[in-house]
């Protein structure tokens, strides 16, 4: 299988959105250090994914994810996970300072 990922930093509270064979590997490597892009922004959640059968199919909805359309499409998906691990207030406290705009 192949799957998209998406990870929450508990750190900045941002997504990470990736593709893998394997989610529970790149979770751990991420979460370890292994990745350079996310070394600095650790730890991370598993807070949503997808699997498909093709790996062209995975990369496609990967790039959509990345998009503020697919941003916006996952938020409103996970509204009551984000919730749930205060993502939203956090949002909205950064929102506030002037640093993030929504």
């Amino acid at each position: 299988m192949n799957y998209v990922y998406v990870l929450l930093s508990l750190k900045d509270h941002k997504f990470y959105i990736g593709f893998s064979e394997d989610v529970k590997k790149r979770l751990a490597d991420h979460n370890a250090g292994r990745n350079t892009s996310t070394k600095s922004r650790r730890p991370f959640e598993l807070i949503y994914y997808e699997a498909h059968f093709s790996k062209e199919d995975a990369l496609r909805r990967e790039v959509y994810f990345k998009t503020t359309k697919g941003k916006s499409t996952l938020k409103q998906m996970l509204r009551t996970t984000l919730n749930h691990v205060g993502f939203m207030a956090n949002l909205d406290a950064q929102a506030n300072k002037g640093d993030v705009v929504r």
